[in-house]
């Protein structure tokens, strides 16, 4: 998939049309790219359970996370409505000494570890399978492909293709380093894996590891490693479910434009009908990666069935 950095336009429509499943499954699917993960994959997936080793792949969700107020984006903010001094005090109003506590959060759905749905973005006024964006997306919500049709669905084969490990220098990629399709063919064959229709992919840049050492910094918006643009064809042509990173916004920022925003998503998510995941915490399953060569797994990432929802948190959890 080529790019001309001086016609981010151009280069967006070229790859829309060449990537496109529109109609792919019917003028009424809500699905995208999960279809290809069907009950077959996720029995591979689930026979490839061997050790019961567990790893969840959430970063924290409190107030101490990346955001900075883009876009309203802010971090958690958890309340408690009854606490153990309620229950000591006696002013609970409840029988026989029994008390309790209670607590409530509220947050943006996209402020840590997460999924971001069909209806999270459009090109040229269109939503996912060539709907009008004002038709899916209202006030009311996603009317027609909510994340809550998702929630039963996202359970099957993962695979991580640890790129900051097989490509960067001590397991970490620079900020503004474009992943290509060559990037993630060499580093799957570095770790004897294979990557094909109903996989959901796992693409660790090492940016996590680097902000941990340094503070959040610019880590919500600002430069990062990521997948270069020319991995569309990549990403249509691999048939895979769905893909996540460990970083704010999947693509290499800046992108590859000389003026643009997120190219990659304008033709992952509304042509291609991918589910893309950001924010996720694979440093620990890429530590068990490592050591025992291993580098697929059965994964479940159910987004929260939030009705009308264009994104949920998720905690994913890897099994080996």
């Amino acid at each position: 998939m080529s790019l001309d950095p001086t016609d981010p336009a151009a280069s967006v429509a070229r790859a829309a049309k060449t990537c496109s499943n529109w109609g792919r499954w019917g003028e009424d699917d809500v699905l995208g790219t999960l279809n290809f993960l069907d009950e077959a994959k996720r029995r591979e997936g689930a026979a490839l359970v061997r050790r019961g080793a567990s790893f969840s792949l959430s970063q924290r969700f409190d107030i101490d996370g990346p955001q900075k107020g883009w876009r309203r984006r802010t971090n958690p903010v958890h309340t408690m409505l009854d606490t153990g001094t309620d229950a000591a005090l006696g002013n609970q109003g409840l029988p026989h000494g029994i008390g309790g506590a209670d607590d409530v959060i509220a947050m943006p759905l996209q402020c840590s570890t997460q999924w971001d749905g069909l209806g999270h973005i459009f090109d040229h006024g269109k939503a996912w399978n060539g709907r009008p964006a004002e038709k899916v997306v209202t006030s009311d919500g996603d009317l027609v492909t909510g994340i809550e049709h998702m929630a039963a669905h996202v359970a099957g084969r993962g695979v991580l293709l640890d790129v900051g490990r097989a490509i960067g220098d001590d397991g970490e990629l620079p900020d503004g380093f474009a992943i290509t399709e060559d990037h993630l063919t060499a580093t799957a064959e570095a770790h004897g894996v294979a990557v094909g229709r109903g996989d959901i992919v796992l693409v660790r840049t090492g940016q996590l590891t680097r902000v941990r050492r340094h503070g959040w910094g610019d880590y919500a918006g600002g430069p990062a490693p990521g997948l270069s643009f020319t991995c569309a064809g990549w990403l249509h042509g691999s048939e895979i479910a769905a893909v996540a990173t460990d970083t704010w916004g999947f693509e290499v920022r800046p992108n590859e434009f000389e003026h643009a925003f997120q190219p990659l998503h304008q033709v992952a998510i509304p042509h291609i009908g991918l589910l893309i995941g950001e924010m996720w915490d694979l440093e620990a399953l890429a530590e068990d990666c490592a050591a025992d060569g291993v580098y697929d797994f059965f994964l479940t990432a159910a987004p929260l069935p939030i009705t009308g929802a264009v994104g949920s948190p998720v905690n994913p959890i890897a099994v080996k």
